[in-house]
């Protein structure tokens, strides 16, 4: 792999060999089973096969294949152990690790947006890259001031694959449905879509960058590094080190697990609050854990990357998410039921049983019913389960609730984010951060009204 394939025949081709390439391996392992090898050992080395496949042609293709692959691979704790097994290294790769760009490229890159003499604003500069996502890959380097510095550079025509791709996927979602079992694939790749303009922009990423680094600037839990220089294709920003969240989760202690999610949680309903912007690319290549003060007096701190898709949200995560939350714990299903209603959740053409209502959906908020609450593998999957099998009532009353637009993008954060607390095991003071930060968990209560002699 040279470089980023751009022509949409090529890209196409590759994804096209997906669905073909799933069905061909079905017939391989209907010969397997033909001679007498075990269902059960077949099975399993087909889920093997398919998943090295789909990862490696959407880890090649970048784009958005990568960020489709991306997307799926936080939803991996969801998935029935006897197929997220052959599937779990194979999703993990895709989080921090892609081919890199040929550096003639990168040079060319750089020389076009900085400048012929752009290596005169390094001290040093890595042609060798640190990290590869879907749309740019990153280049560690010293600044002319000293600053250590990580430099991200976008690929030649990222733009056009990046729709190319998600085109095509969406041609294939209901193919690739099978290979990740509970999903809908069509609205995540349509939510991805909407964001390509933005995702692409280097200057809104800066700026988004920027407001959250200055307002965590003096956090003692979660560090963001700040924006040194931007221009077209080109953002470059302070250099921070750390564990990867991947690897976090695949040897990570119990208490980097725990530590890790809890800062995690923290800054997902923190963000808004105090930036009004919610960071919403949630995948475990986008955070770093570091290490406290050398003297060990600090604990773990959370270092969050990669602001290129947020959601505006000027007053914070909306009111009603924190009203039905606390509604919900109380058992007031009526009242649950109306605010639903009221912000389009019901639609008016539908009727539903308010209690039915409250029962789908306690069993999803339990990790805010405790004080503390551990994420699991199998939590998740008894949830996927629950919403994803035609035969249960959950799966029939979820059905007919809808998704406000305002909504959407918060939703698919949310779930991302519990997948990866799912994924790193972590026991979690969720309702701790819920009463800190999410207007209207907690409800206030009314200013006493003042005396009436001490208003005379």
């Amino acid at each position: 792999m040279s470089d980023l394939p751009r022509k949409a025949v090529t890209r196409t081709a590759k994804l096209a060999a997906l669905p073909l390439g799933f069905a061909g391996r079905a017939t391989w392992g209907l010969g397997k089973r033909i001679v007498g090898e075990s269902a059960e050992l077949v099975g399993r080395e087909l889920q093997q096969r398919t998943a090295e496949q789909m990862f490696k042609v959407l880890g090649e293709l970048k784009g958005g294949a990568m960020k489709f692959g991306q997307a799926l691979s936080v939803f991996e704790s969801a998935l029935p152990e006897e197929i997220a097994g052959p599937y779990r290294a194979a999703l993990t790769k895709l989080q921090e690790a892609a081919p890199p760009m040929p550096t003639r490229t990168v040079h060319s890159v750089l020389a076009e947006r900085l400048g012929e003499d752009w290596h005169d604003l390094f001290e040093e500069f890595e042609d060798k890259p640190a990290a590869a996502a879907s749309i740019g890959q990153v280049h560690r380097g010293v600044w002319h001031d000293g600053r250590e510095v990580a430099v991200k550079v976008q690929y030649p025509g990222a733009g056009e694959a990046l729709l190319s791709d998600l085109n095509q996927l969406s041609r294939f979602a209901r193919l690739l449905g099978p290979l990740i079992p509970g999903m809908d694939i069509k609205p995540l790749i349509a939510e991805l879509k909407d964001r390509v303009s933005e995702e692409l922009d280097y200057g809104l990423e800066a700026q988004a960058q920027q407001a959250h680094a200055d307002e965590f600037a003096d956090d003692p839990d979660v560090v963001v590094p700040a924006v040194v220089h931007q221009c077209e294709q080109v953002l470059i920003t302070e250099w921070i080190d750390g564990i990867p969240l991947s690897e976090v989760i695949s040897d990570g202690t119990e208490e980097q697990r725990n530590r890790a999610g809890q800062l995690l949680a923290r800054f997902l309903f923190s963000g808004p609050a105090r930036t009004g912007l919610l960071h919403a690319d949630p995948h475990p290549g986008n955070f770093r854990l570091l290490p406290g003060d050398p003297d060990g007096e600090d604990e773990w701190r959370l270092g969050v990357l990669d602001f290129g898709t947020v959601d505006r949200l000027p007053g914070g995560l909306p009111t009603p998410i924190g009203d039905s939350l606390r509604m919900t714990l109380d058992g007031d299903a009526d009242a649950v039921y109306e605010l639903l209603c009221e912000e389009g959740f019901v639609k008016e053409s539908i009727d539903l049983e308010p209690d039915a209502v409250l029962d789908y959906l306690l069993p999803i908020i339990e990790p805010a019913q405790v004080d503390e609450f551990t994420f699991t593998r199998g939590w998740m999957r008894s949830q996927a389960g629950r919403v994803a099998d035609p035969r249960s009532p959950a799966y029939q009353l979820g059905k007919q609730l809808n998704l406000p637009p305002a909504y959407l993008l918060i939703h698919r954060v949310t779930l991302s984010t519990i997948g990866v607390l799912c994924q790193l095991g972590a026991t979690v003071r969720l309702r701790e951060e819920l009463e800190e930060w999410l207007p209207g968990f907690v409800l206030e209560e009314p200013l006493p009204e003042e005396d009436s002699v001490a208003e005379a």
